[in-house]
């Protein structure tokens, strides 16, 4: 069986590259510009290299265990750390992915999908 191994460019953004808190615009537009920029790199590169961009959320680098509404408010039920985005990483840069190009992925344990309201659930926008 021969190998198959294509190269792989794996870019790194961040899960605010599709949220925003106020005075957050130049980091927001820069992540927001490395998942455009991937998709276009996929187009240019297509056939030699496959390019990814991974969008981590919430990822504690020192391993700390977070309880109560910290962890609650991922649909995961905890927060990230270092090992979800290596392992993605490794995916991604594996022949297992190869059929994966152009594409963001979203490593934040859901939170980026947790609609939440003022007063839902008992959360309440404090201004």
């Amino acid at each position: 069986m021969s190998s198959s191994t294509t190269a792989s460019i794996i870019n790194i953004s961040s899960s605010r590259d599709r949220m925003s808190q106020p005075q957050s615009e130049s980091y927001t537009a820069a992540k927001g510009g490395i998942a455009t920029l991937t998709h276009a790199l996929a187009a240019s590169l297509a056939g030699r290299v496959r390019v990814n961009s991974i969008s981590p959320g919430w990822i504690d680098t020192s391993f700390k265990t977070y309880d109560g509404p910290d962890a609650a408010q991922h649909f995961a039920g905890r927060v990230g750390n270092p090992m979800d985005i290596a392992n993605m990483v490794l995916y991604l840069a594996s022949d297992k992915a190869g059929f994966i190009t152009g594409e963001n992925i979203c490593i934040d344990g859901g939170m980026t999908r947790n609609m939440i309201y003022h007063n839902d659930f008992g959360w309440r926008l404090e201004k």
